[in-house]
């Protein structure tokens, strides 16, 4: 059998969860990254090992470019190869952008766009003998004026820019690298959002598909992007929002 290694930052709940679940499968090991909830870490472990993957925990903040270092060392003490790389983790503040303080700022920067530069060169050495695909996900936010979103829209603007450098700079290594932007997706930590309720109401009268997003449509999405069908795609951000960025 063909075995394959995808490596996923924040994989323990919401979107990062359905991710692993669909991908989970014999054949498959899974690095699963996450900061710090043990719990919901080795509950997902468990529900994908009963679908046939292997799973490896990495906890940690990859916000810090020497966790990344040691946690791709762990990686190499299981294999030499790494065939898919999805970045899923993010943070940041919710208020205006005039009131962020540098930690604000930094922190949204870090996890949100600098995490996934790092962990794109810590992937490369495992993948650029045989190719792979690296993934990310961003929000309608990096495009669109979403009111006490700044520090996360301005650092999802940066991550959709680093995809399209990226994508150009590895695609001689037939390394694909993509991102999902999802609309407003039904998770606990969007929930935390101010005035969620008045946010969600809006989103539903203008959205075509009259609902909102779930972590498995997102993760559906990836599953194509992994997938062979998606070798023609370079450097995209894929909008998966119910048609909500159409009014």
């Amino acid at each position: 059998m063909n075995e394959k290694h995808l490596f996923i930052s924040g994989g323990s709940r919401g979107i990062g969860r359905a991710i692993v679940l669909s991908q989970a499968r014999k054949g498959l090991t899974v690095f699963l990254n996450y900061l710090r909830d043990d719990e919901s870490a080795e509950t997902v472990k468990s529900e994908a090992q009963k679908q046939g993957a292997r799973v490896v925990l990495l906890p940690g903040n990859v916000g810090d470019p020497e966790t990344i270092v040691s946690l791709f060392e762990e990686i190499k003490k299981h294999t030499d190869r790494l065939d898919y790389l999805i970045h899923n983790a993010a943070l940041g503040v919710f208020k205006p952008v005039h009131q962020l303080r540098v930690k604000d700022w930094d922190i949204s920067l870090d996890v949100n766009a600098k995490a996934f530069l790092f962990l794109s060169q810590a992937a490369l050495p495992l993948m650029k003998t045989h190719g792979g695909k690296i993934l990310t996900l961003s929000s309608l936010g990096a495009n669109h004026f979403t009111p006490n979103y700044g520090a996360i829209g301005i650092s999802k603007a940066a991550l959709e820019n680093l995809v399209r450098y990226l994508a150009v700079e590895l695609s001689p290594y037939q390394i694909h690298v993509n991102a999902v932007s999802g609309g407003l997706i039904e998770t606990d930590s969007i929930k935390m959002f101010p005035e969620f309720e008045t946010m969600k109401k809006e989103f539903l009268a203008r959205t075509p598909g009259k609902r909102l997003g779930t972590p498995q449509d997102i993760a559906n999405i990836i599953t194509f992007l992994l997938s062979p069908g998606s070798n023609w795609i370079y450097g995209q951000t894929i909008v998966a929002d119910g048609g909500y960025s159409l009014s």
